[in-house]
């Protein structure tokens, strides 16, 4: 007699990968008191660094988990980038002690892989309706109108068991087993040139490149930074003919390092050949079963946007899906994840794609010219800040989505800047999204006409006072949080408000602007809950 199967978990959703964006993903659902089951198939944390850059965009989205402190104090942050041609002389430089794009943090930031894991991973802790399942793969899945059926197997036993989740979300990286399940295919394209990536850990007196710099030689382009806790990253574009073997034997390591770092005194931690792809999913979603990251979308290194793009990912579609599990959105909302990343995405790995041919110029001739007119052009003063102060990089901003008329228009559809504020009474600046909550805010330079409870929505209110207010709360500011009243410290929020002739703004969780109006327009906040799809019911003013 065939044994009796188990009955099977369910959950609202299972995260599929604990890299660092399945293990984000699970954090931000676990700050929204989503029940999470995550499933990873290695029984050890990944022990190698591979990824290694983040943004300023990224340590926001850290900062929202409440980790960016532990995050940070391991980060290694550049203050510039040198692009130099086969006799070393710099031809271009990207000046990050000039580049402020006004969300909080240093715009560039190279972390250890390993240790980045250990923190989010440690972060799930946290929350009691989020377990982690180590030495667990997904094996198949099927869907219904309204949960996914899946089957997991706990690789050290081979016994397999069913789960029902509500979503399914596919963080498990370039070979996504998520992706095959619901027969999603890539498009797009591999490169063929294969690559050296180097990781070591060197003192700093043996370091000879100290600064973070491409490697513009015809014959080999390389890559070489310092990195987080000591280590020191080089990566080096191998010429035909040339074999892992070969190239991995510590000899021929100390060969290539010896220009940047004192190959005696060069611990090599990990050595390994890769290609880079710039790929996409032909779709994101399939019913019930996103894509996230790798899974999603794959980009050439060097903007080093990869894994940035997916943290993006889970930010953007975290918040919705706990909006749509809690009764408070239309399920149509989760159409916007991809409306919405898919071509920021595109963009961001156009513009390595772009960098990578400046980058890769492959004869002596093609390398003349491209020295010689990035030379020229930097003469021109607006062409010198365009490089050095990296405003060729996209912008996070989205065309189309959960917006005030559904698109882009001036500032709403972009980012918010997070400058530091105090809150009023106190001395101590904190940057604003630690006031503002997880969830929707209403930044206005006096009490709205009508509170949030007006839209039958969560809304945290945020009453901005410029500098030099006094230290005493107003009798409005309510005990409960639901209304704060800060000070706009360096002047940025009443500047940003001015510049855009606006004097309230409606920020989603996310820290996107969704409306902009006046502090007396009362339908900012119903309009809102119309994007949504909200019923009347829905939070009834409860404080964030």
């Amino acid at each position: 007699m065939k044994p009796a199967q188990p009955a099977a978990v369910e959950v609202d959703v299972v995260v599929v990968g604990c890299g660092p964006v399945g293990a984000l993903t699970a954090n931000l659902l676990g700050l929204r008191g989503v029940s999470t089951l995550v499933v990873e198939r290695s029984t050890t944390p990944h022990g190698q660094p591979r990824a290694f850059s983040c943004d300023d965009e990224a340590l926001r989205i850290y900062q929202q988990v409440g980790l960016v402190d532990r995050i940070g104090d391991d980060l290694h942050q550049p203050t510039r980038a040198d692009y130099v041609n086969a006799a070393g002389r710099t031809f271009a430089t990207i000046d990050f002690s000039q580049v402020d794009f006004g969300f909080g943090h240093a715009p560039l930031n190279f972390f250890d892989q390993p240790r980045l894991e250990h923190v989010l991973r440690g972060g799930l802790d946290r929350f009691d309706h989020v377990e982690l399942r180590l030495g667990t793969e997904l094996v198949s899945l099927y869907q219904d109108d309204d949960r996914v059926h899946l089957v997991l197997r706990d690789v050290a036993t081979g016994q397999s068991y069913p789960v029902q989740a509500r979503y399914v979300l596919g963080c498990d990286g370039a070979r996504s087993t998520t992706r095959a399940a619901v027969h999603i295919p890539l498009a797009g394209a591999s490169y063929a040139e294969p690559w050296l990536a180097v990781s070591g850990d060197v003192p700093p007196e043996a370091i000879r490149t100290p600064h973070t710099t491409f490697v513009c030689d015809w014959r080999r382009p390389a890559f070489v930074s310092p990195g987080a806790r000591g280590s020191y990253r080089a990566e080096f574009m191998l010429q035909p003919g040339e074999t892992e073997a070969d190239m991995t034997r510590p000899e021929r390591l100390a060969e290539l390092v010896e220009p940047y770092v004192d190959p005696a005194r060069f611990t090599v931690t990990r050595a390994v050949i890769y290609t880079f792809h710039h790929l996409i999913a032909q779709r994101w979603r399939e019913r019930r079963v996103f894509l996230l990251g790798d899974a999603a979308h794959q980009m050439p290194p060097f903007l080093g946007q990869g894994l940035c793009s997916g943290l993006r990912d889970a930010a953007n579609l975290t918040w919705k899906l706990a909006l749509v599990l809690d009764g408070d959105a239309d399920a149509a909302l989760l159409d916007t994840y991809e409306t919405e990343r898919r071509p920021h995405t595109a963009a961001m790995a156009d513009t390595s794609v772009r960098l990578g041919r400046v980058f890769l110029a492959r004869s002596r001739r093609a390398a003349w010219l491209r020295d010689t007119a990035l030379r020229a052009a930097q003469t021109v003063p607006r062409v010198r800040r365009f490089v050095r102060r990296f405003e060729f990089k996209p912008l996070p901003a989205y065309d189309c989505g959960l917006f005030a008329g559904g698109r882009r228009y001036g500032a709403v559809g972009t980012m918010f800047p997070q400058p530091r504020v105090t809150l009023l009474g106190s001395t101590t600046p904190v940057l604003l999204d630690e006031v503002l909550g997880a969830g929707f805010a209403l930044l206005a330079t006096a009490v709205p006409a009508e509170g949030p409870g007006s839209s039958g929505l969560p809304v945290r209110t945020v009453v901005v006072h410029p500098a030099g207010t006094g230290s005493t709360a107003p009798p409005s500011a309510e005990p409960d949080g639901a209304q704060l009243h800060v000070v706009d410290v360096d002047g940025v929020l009443i500047s940003w408000l001015r510049r855009h002739r606006s004097t309230a703004v409606v920020l989603r969780p996310d820290r996107f602007v969704f409306a902009l109006g006046s502090v007396a327009d009362d339908a900012l906040l119903p309009r809102l809950a119309a994007a949504l799809g909200a019923p009347e019911s829905v939070g009834q003013s409860t404080p964030i």
